[in-house]
């Protein structure tokens, strides 16, 4: 995923200068075009591992192949490898980025980071994680979360988000749906089930990188300790067992 991301914010001089088309300058054409090899026969593995295995599992991969046996003329392995690539491209670096970001604040504003644990704690109580009936009563959770997508969309360039009414805050349309409710539990969970800190006493840097993607030119590194929750349902998991 770092190399596709990093191919999409490359600079190509050729685009420019057509003859450097004919020499390949810098390997860009080269690299792209063994890139899509590489991924197929990674994505062909994972397909090969679940239908191997003798239990079907409760994965999306799972499920695709077992669609496979009921409609095999549309679940061919193709369609199944184009759904996983979409849920990795789309679906993994997008959420990586705003939450690291949004540790970033917290960390650097630890008054707003213990307001948001006293609001899960309030709200949801410190036994038990968030359900998505939840997310409605965690105001200023969605506050920060919302506000992280306005200072630092996880994809500045890319299609606007619509929202559900017309609103547009700093020049974006405001997000809302899905995204929101994906960001809210694991902002959740970061917070409720452990003690945040900075690694030094010096705020963390919060310099933009270069991509398609508003990374961080420094990766947030921190300190956490595993608060009395997360015991508590890790016991429940192993009795369940």
């Amino acid at each position: 995923m770092k190399e596709a991301f990093s191919y999409g914010e490359a600079s190509n001089p050729a685009e420019f200068v057509p003859i450097l088309w004919w020499m390949d300058y810098g390997g860009l054409e080269k690299r792209l075009k063994n890139l899509p090899k590489r991924t197929d026969a990674f994505l062909q593995g994972l397909i090969g591992e679940h239908r191997r295995k003798e239990e079907e599992g409760n994965t999306m991969i799972d499920h695709m192949l077992s669609l496979q046996k009921s409609q095999p003329e549309y679940y061919i392995d193709q369609i199944i490898k184009g759904h996983i690539l979409v849920l990795l491209l789309a679906g993994t670096d997008t959420l990586a980025v705003i939450l690291e970001w949004a540790m970033s604040n917290l960390l650097n504003h630890p008054n707003v980071l213990k307001k948001a644990r006293e609001e899960v704690d309030n709200q949801i109580g410190q036994e038990k994680l968030i359900e998505e009936s939840n997310i409605s009563k965690l105001h200023y959770l969605q506050c920060i979360i919302s506000e992280m997508l306005r200072l630092k969309p996880a994809a500045p360039l890319l299609v606007p988000h619509m929202s559900s009414a017309d609103c547009t805050i700093a020049g974006y349309d405001f997000p809302h749906g899905i995204m929101l409710l994906v960001n809210a539990w694991a902002m959740h969970r970061d917070s409720k089930c452990f003690e945040w800190e900075r690694v030094t006493e010096e705020e963390v840097d919060m310099t933009e990188g270069n991509g398609i993607t508003m990374s961080k030119a420094v990766p947030l590194e921190a300190k956490c300790k595993a608060r009395l929750v997360i015991h508590k349902v890790l016991y429940e998991s192993i009795d369940n067992v």
